[in-house]
């Protein structure tokens, strides 16, 4: 049977000095809760400054609270809009195919047929005035050099 649920909860408190951010971390790993968002823990969301602090079962609970809640509404949410964005998107996806394949296709094979003319006297124009612009500059340019120096 699948595990609709794995939450690992340190079952103490780490002791937090003022300036000992680091050990906090250290002894409290970051929780994975089925590789949902696992860059948001519950440190980045519910912190106690070292002077207040709350019971530990208070921490312990709010914790798992906030953990399995993540969990179910990502879970939820994702059941809720996973399969109409899916269908939408193979709509649209079915659609722009359908309408490539049997619409701006054709078209463009048309336009290129009736349109071989214009490629013949397009390819002249390049052959006669273009091309031999372009290589006599290549030509001039051709001899200068770049040198970096450091000054």
């Amino acid at each position: 049977m699948e595990n609709l649920l794995f939450l690992t909860i340190p079952m103490h408190r780490p002791s937090l000095k003022p300036h000992a951010k680091e050990s906090f971390h250290q002894a409290v790993p970051r929780l994975t809760v089925d590789s949902v968002s696992p860059e948001v823990t519950f440190e980045d969301v519910i912190a106690e400054p070292p002077s207040v602090r709350s019971f530990d079962k208070v921490w312990l609970w709010s914790h798992a609270l906030f953990e399995v809640s993540r969990l179910w509404c990502y879970r939820l949410i994702s059941l809720l809009l996973a399969v109409p964005v899916s269908l939408v998107a193979g709509i649209l996806f079915a659609v722009f195919s359908c309408l490539h394949i049997w619409l701006i296709m054709p078209f463009i094979q048309l336009f290129l047929i009736n349109m071989h003319w214009v490629q013949t006297v397009w390819g002249s124009v390049l052959d006669i005035a273009i091309t031999p612009f372009f290589k006599s500059m290549g030509k001039c340019c051709s001899s200068i050099n770049v040198r970096l120096a450091r000054d």
